[in-house]
């Protein structure tokens, strides 16, 4: 009888243990995870033009005269400097819309004064084209042979340069220090297109043949002629002496 009662009782006590021992643990802290922890937050640096255009998907061929000209290296270490630029970006389909071959008639300087005439060394706002004063500067330099006159009513931007007039279609980018905007013819100037005018008229001049040591001389007749008539003249009273005498000598002998 004692060995039922006490079965049960030790059942009992060794489950009693059991459920505290598992409390126990479960109320212990977890320990920390191990290795280093990750920040969620990212830096954020200055804008990068081209990243910026890449992005866009439609202005591959602007792409390439930034790169090709360096004009991309001056646009990103200025922005770097905190400085701001406002860029008129041609699409590919403006390119494609000027006369066949001009871009690849174009030399390095033209090209550099192309890529930088759509550059304006500050940031503008649209609404901010309506205050600017005309011609607006551009990193391209003299604003006589590359004028660039800009007229906004505040919500659209119309642009010319004499040759060219063209709008400002969309905001590819804007933050405050770089902004992008779309346009759909490239600008041209004067400035630009000068070097290409004035090359036809400018042909090389042509080397001057050398002397030929063996040609006559024009003079050289009349010369000789000279030359010959002075060596006689000291000849002639004698010639005339002996003429006298003989034409003598023959009435004598008659």
């Amino acid at each position: 009888m004692m060995k039922q009662l006490l079965s049960p009782a030790l059942l009992v006590l060794i489950f009693f243990l059991l459920c505290t021992t598992t409390s126990g643990q479960s109320s212990a802290p977890a320990a920390a995870p191990s290795g280093p922890s990750v920040s969620s937050g990212s830096s954020s640096g200055p804008p990068d033009i081209t990243a910026i255009l890449r992005k866009a998907g439609k202005f591959t061929t602007f792409i390439g005269l930034l790169k090709s000209t360096q004009v991309d290296d001056l646009i990103n270490n200025q922005l770097k400097a905190n400085l701001g630029f406002t860029i008129f970006a041609p699409t590919d389909s403006a390119f494609s819309d000027l006369k066949s071959g001009t871009l690849n008639s174009f030399t390095d300087e033209q090209k550099t004064a192309l890529t930088k005439f759509h550059i304006v060394p500050s940031f503008l706002t649209i609404s901010q084209f309506q205050t600017v004063s005309n011609p607006v500067n551009t990193v391209a330099g003299d604003s006589v042979e590359f004028p660039l006159n800009v007229i906004s009513n505040g919500t659209q931007v119309n642009i010319t340069t004499g040759l060219v007039n063209t709008t400002a279609d969309s905001t590819v980018h804007s933050d405050g220090q770089l902004a992008v905007y779309e346009i759909g013819e490239v600008l041209l100037s004067q400035g630009i297109l000068k070097p290409l005018a004035e090359a036809p008229l400018s042909p090389k001049p042509k080397k001057a043949s050398p002397p030929n040591a063996y040609a006559p001389s024009k003079s050289t007749g009349a010369s000789a002629i000279s030359s010959d008539a002075t060596c006689l003249s000291p000849y002639a009273p004698t010639v005339a002496s002996v003429g006298v005498a003989v034409l003598a000598a023959v009435r004598l002998c008659l």
